[in-house]
């Protein structure tokens, strides 16, 4: 995982809040003190919350889904987008839709429009055939749909988990996720109620290079969660492969003593026929004095018969 330290941390300003009169009395463990007016975060309950967020969400992700990254102000909004676009996640950061996850059903009917849109768009026959009024309409709406939904086009299904950048703009989507029992990963300031999400980190919300560091951290964890998911499929893979060739050696050893069992039958077999063949002249051998003797037997009665007669 992303190793941050305290410095790093102090350096990005991720410990200052905002003024003491608008904190969230909820907020009270994560803060260390008050100065000037401001409430200052405490920075090793930041550092803790951050091990434990990625812990959990590299394991989400090695199981093979999907974290939604969610930031609509204007300071979260490149760097949210730059990194769900690299790690090929879901991200929503110019307007969240009510019902985006509620009603997806309907949210993914207006993403195939936004598509169909795009195809006869980028057909130039198709378009040198529509009115330039109607094509000038179908261009404003698919830029709309695009801005609105580019970052789900490739959402299938309900994501996982939700990563948030301010947790009191973006409450819809952090009440529609509690909804649907969808755990919520995001950066609490001091105004921000922390029960409402799973995995609060503390810190700067407002702040470009606080929001630019935390995001890249929970970046991190995830590109370590999809390499980890990378290198289960290919040890599984070459498990697969070993035991499909152990069983190919066992199904051939099988055969081979199969094999050798036929021979050794069959070699067998003609050694009893042919110890049969030598058997059967000696049989005869044996017989043929008797049948010699039978003459001779007969001889002696009519030798006697021939001297009583003289």
């Amino acid at each position: 995982m992303a190793q941050i330290e305290y410095k790093d941390l102090l350096n990005a300003g991720v410990h200052f809040g905002h003024l003491t009169r608008k904190w969230d009395p909820r907020m009270a463990p994560y803060i260390f003190m008050e100065k000037n007016g401001i409430h200052i975060v405490d920075l090793n309950k930041t550092l803790n919350s951050l091990e434990q967020a990625e812990a959990a969400l590299k394991q989400i992700v090695r199981s093979g889904k999907k974290i939604m990254f969610v930031a609509t102000k204007k300071q979260a909004q490149e760097i949210v987008t730059e990194e769900a676009k690299r790690l090929k996640m879901p991200y929503v950061t110019d307007r969240w839709l009510g019902g985006m996850l509620t009603n997806f059903g309907t949210i993914r009917k207006s993403i195939k429009k936004m598509q169909t849109l795009e195809k006869t768009l980028g057909d130039e026959e198709m378009v040198k055939n529509i009115a330039k009024r109607e094509r000038l309409m179908l261009t404003r709406e698919q830029e709309k749909l695009t801005r609105v939904l580019g970052g789900i086009a490739d959402l299938t299904r309900l994501p996982s988990a939700l990563f948030v950048v301010d947790v009191k703009r973006e409450h819809i989507a952090i009440s529609e996720a509690r909804r649907l029992n969808i755990p919520v990963f995001a950066i609490c300031d001091t105004n921000s109620n922390p029960d409402l999400v799973d995995f609060p980190v503390p810190g700067n919300d407002d702040a470009y290079k606080s929001i630019s560091l935390l995001t890249l951290a929970i970046g991190k964890a995830i590109e370590e969660g999809l390499m980890e998911r990378k290198q289960d499929k290919e040890d599984q893979r070459l498990a697969e492969e070993e035991e499909a060739k152990r069983q190919s050696d066992l199904r051939s050893e099988a055969e081979a003593a199969k094999k050798q069992a036929r021979e050794e039958a069959k070699q067998a077999k003609e050694v009893a026929a042919e110890a049969s063949a030598e058997e059967a002249p000696a049989a005869e051998a044996t017989e043929a004095p008797a049948v010699a003797e039978t003459p001779a037997a007969e001889a002696a009665p009519v030798a006697a018969e021939k001297g009583d007669k003289e």
